[in-house]
């Protein structure tokens, strides 16, 4: 009887230990990082088995990582291009997760008012055509506010991110000398300003310089407590980023098969002209069965419950369509 007790003793101790625990290697935008932490860190909560490594290195890593197979799914604010997924030697789904805003966040000495931006004026001050705080187009745009004669300081990502391509992508759309002279990508040769890697290092650059000026998903703006201004619409309004009007961004827009699609510089009136979806990439065919169904199993959940989680960080969640045709292509992943 003993040793019967003993034996179930040791069952009961080393069981934990037979659960096979499987780890996910990802890599990618730094623009969802905290939804995305937030996600893993409860999934791993309702399945122990379950483990997620996310490395928040910038969208450009994302894509050449899982291009070169050294993880089970990548992350990207920008869709891959066409070139890049023909050089893929699988299949790369890519999975809509949520829809942020990337905002102009500054730092004006002696100014804690909104500050209004154009999109003309704003591609002026990253061509660094517009240098100081109190030049005449901002004035224009901000009656009423003191504006010092400090000297913009520019500050931009370097390294390569689907931040930038967001940006890039609404300034290609708004400013014909900024799509001939700069155009769009994760990574783009800058007339002016000084690099900082991540969302993370751009917001602390903004913090720590007086007179800056850069480009941060929302969520790093909110919680680092810098400044950011609102952004005339394709409509002639003034819109700040918040939840409803990242939502209505994409409102109306159609959304094709791969979910490749841009949503800056959207119609309708109360849409933030510089919002975005992000997506997952993810091998539609995965060499380990297992992680395969562990992903498609996550996806489902992230598409659906995992949605609870976006609005206490400044995430708008999926359109319900959307959803809808995710948890189909979720099918289709092995």
């Amino acid at each position: 009887m003993i040793r019967f007790l003993r034996i179930l003793l040791c069952v009961a101790v080393l069981s934990p230990l037979l659960v096979a625990q499987t780890t996910l290697n990802a890599a990618g935008a730094t623009f969802p990082y905290p939804i995305y932490s937030k996600w893993f860190s409860e999934y791993h909560n309702a399945h122990s088995d379950v483990q997620v490594n996310y490395q928040s290195i910038g969208s450009g890593g994302g894509i050449r990582q899982v291009l070169a197979g050294t993880v089970d799914f990548g992350a990207s604010d920008g869709p891959m291009t066409d070139e890049q997924l023909a050089q893929a030697k699988f299949k790369i789904l890519h999975i809509p997760t949520v829809l942020g805003s990337v905002v102009p966040a500054y730092n004006v000495p002696g100014v804690s008012a909104d500050l209004k931006f154009s999109p003309d004026v704003l591609a002026d001050i990253f061509l660094g055509k517009i240098t100081t705080w109190n030049d005449e187009r901002i004035k224009k745009l901000n009656p009423g506010i003191s504006l010092p004669s400090t000297e913009i300081v520019v500050v931009h990502r370097s390294d390569g991110s689907g931040t930038t391509y967001i940006f890039t992508d609404y300034l290609s759309k708004v400013s014909p000398e900024w799509k001939a002279s700069v155009n769009k990508g994760t990574s783009v040769n800058w007339k002016v300003g000084m690099g900082g890697k991540g969302n993370e290092g751009v917001a602390g650059y903004i913090r720590n310089i007086q007179g800056s000026i850069g480009y941060v998903e929302l969520i790093y703006a909110l919680q680092n407590k810098i400044a950011y201004g609102s952004v005339r619409n394709s409509a002639g309004n003034y819109v700040k980023a918040t939840l409803a009007s990242t939502t209505a961004a994409a409102a109306g827009v159609q959304i094709p098969a791969d979910y490749r699609v841009s949503i800056t510089n959207a119609p309708g009136k109360e849409a933030y002209p510089i919002s975005s979806f992000t997506w997952l990439l993810v091998p539609q065919q995965s060499r380990d069965p297992n992680k395969g169904r562990i992903i498609r199993e996550f996806v489902e959940w992230m598409a659906t419950g995992g949605q609870s989680f976006t609005t206490n960080l400044s995430y708008a969640p999926l359109p319900k369509e959307v959803t809808q045709k995710i948890l189909v292509t979720a099918k289709s992943i092995k």
